[in-house]
């Protein structure tokens, strides 16, 4: 049986071995992923320290960390959709090790999110799934959005 606990800054390795892999199972090449790993953990560490990052792991005895989440809350204007509140939580970097997977660990990392956001007092979050994850968060509640992006 797994457990969750929050966050800590020693999660670094963890958090960045699983963003990596979620990347590369997503299709993403070896030299983006490359390119990606120094400037993502310098980003990573200070908000780790702060609290500005923050989120859940997944462990099981003896095997250790297994899976993650991580959260952050994000300065955004009131809008239809949260007017009372400019914030909106960012859930992102979800990942359960494949040997692990279909076991509802993935599930109870985002129940937790689900229960910070309310501890938060959060009105309204957002992620960005891969392909494979979507019907998942589908079938938690969430909702596709029109949201676009632009590389610059």
């Amino acid at each position: 049986m797994f457990t969750l606990r929050r966050l800590t800054p020693d999660d670094i390795d963890h958090i960045c071995r699983h963003r990596e892999n979620m990347f590369r199972e997503a299709g993403k090449t070896e030299d983006l992923l490359a390119s990606m790993a120094g400037p993502f953990s310098s980003w990573l560490e200070p908000r780790l320290a702060d609290g500005r990052y923050f989120g859940f792991m997944a462990e099981l005895d003896r095997k250790g960390v297994i899976g993650g989440v991580g959260m952050m809350v994000l300065d955004w204007p009131p809008h239809p959709l949260h007017p009372e509140d400019g914030r909106r939580g960012y859930v992102l970097n979800v990942f359960v090790e494949k040997e692990h997977r279909a076991r509802g660990i993935a599930k109870a990392l985002m129940a937790e999110c689900d229960a910070e956001c309310k501890r938060q007092g959060l009105q309204y979050a957002i992620l960005h799934p891969t392909m494979m994850a979507k019907p998942m968060y589908e079938q938690l509640g969430w909702a596709n959005t029109n949201e676009m992006a632009r590389l610059y």
